[in-house]
């Protein structure tokens, strides 16, 4: 469909009507006296005329005239095609997720699904450690969250950005693919890692935030307690679900903090998990799935191309188609006049 950007420009039609209230344009022209001016006039059989003269645009010139105003005012008011509607859907949730890389994630106590030797008869148990349940967890995770932007964060010693938000989940799983323990330090800063998440969370423009974090829950030595980072969060309107790695029955520097990884979500408004097998794993899938459905933005517009070059083009064609007629018939005039005075002579 056909609209006009700037429509105000049509009050400008009626102005050739006004102008022919004005009254007509006059010059005088210079004349020359002369005593034989009645034998000039016996000879080329006129009479002598006065008076003003107010030359006549035919009808065709005017219909011309006014075709050409009214084409330079649509085109001045911007005539633009307007097509169909277009909707674009984008995340509405920004999902960072912070993996603890400090060296109590070298315990070997996660339980994965058993492998079954080559003659069938054989299972074998597999363990890995706690690093390896966090990408099996994710790549799980990230598959599930299409619709969402996913951003993620190493910590250790010290927190780091790994990647920003992106809707890219295969380059973020080759980057959290590639991350190995220790490489942060070998200590835990959870409630640093919260931090510095909020930190990006302050950048975001999306109205739902979410911050997952993985981790043994063991902090030694965060500048903001995990707790204290919570409330921070909370006030923020972050919501955080922490996921707990290993076996709780692990004692020393590898065992569980379970009381603070509960507290840190309780705070939010968020849910502990606790993932030690493949079945407490699928039901952290499930239950995350449920509290934090995939939420999505639509924009809706419609695409808008200038046609204002239509009326310009057909006013001058028509100019064009005008006088080039008008060139030939005088031409053929000329041609028939000049082949009659051929003839008599």
């Amino acid at each position: 469909m056909l609209e006009l950007a700037s429509p105000w420009w049509l009050l400008l039609l009626p102005v050739p009507l006004l102008l022919r209230l004005l009254p007509a344009f006059k010059h005088t022209r210079d004349s020359v006296r002369v005593p034989f001016f009645e034998a000039l006039l016996e000879l080329n059989e006129e009479r002598p005329k006065t008076g003003a003269v107010i030359p006549n645009r035919t009808r065709i010139q005017g219909l011309l005239v006014v075709f050409t105003w009214v084409c330079l005012v649509l085109a001045v008011a911007r005539p633009e095609w307007v097509g169909e509607p277009v909707e674009l859907t984008k995340s509405a949730r920004d999902l960072m997720i912070a993996v603890d890389l400090s060296g109590s994630m070298e315990a070997m106590d996660f339980s994965a699904p058993t492998r079954t030797g080559q003659n069938g008869d054989d299972p074998k148990p597999q363990r890995l450690n706690r690093l390896q349940a966090v990408k099996l967890v994710l790549t799980e995770l990230a598959r599930q969250r299409e619709g969402d932007r996913l951003g993620l964060i190493v910590f250790g010693s010290a927190p780091y950005l790994q990647t920003p938000f992106t809707e890219d989940h295969t380059t973020w799983l080759q980057l959290l693919m590639e991350t190995e323990i220790g490489m942060a330090g070998p200590s835990t800063v959870f409630g640093d890692a919260i931090g510095l998440s909020l930190h990006l969370f302050s950048q975001s423009t999306s109205d739902n935030k979410v911050l997952i974090i993985l981790t043994d829950g063991n902090d030694t030595g965060s500048t903001v307690p995990p707790v204290d980072a919570a409330k921070v969060a909370a006030e923020r309107d972050v919501r955080i679900y922490s996921i707990a790695i290993g076996d709780p029955a692990t004692v020393g520097e590898e065992a569980l903090d379970e009381e603070t990884l509960k507290r840190v979500a309780s705070e939010t408004g968020g849910a502990y998990f606790q993932a030690v097998d493949q079945q407490q794993l699928a039901k952290a899938y499930a239950d995350i799935a449920t509290l934090e459905p995939e939420l999505y933005e639509s924009t809706s517009f419609r695409p808008r191309h200038s046609v204002h070059y239509i009326p310009v083009s057909a006013a001058v064609l028509l100019y064009l188609i005008y006088h080039l007629t008008a060139a030939a018939l005088s031409y053929r005039q000329a041609k028939t006049r000049s082949g009659e005075t051929n003839y008599a002579t």
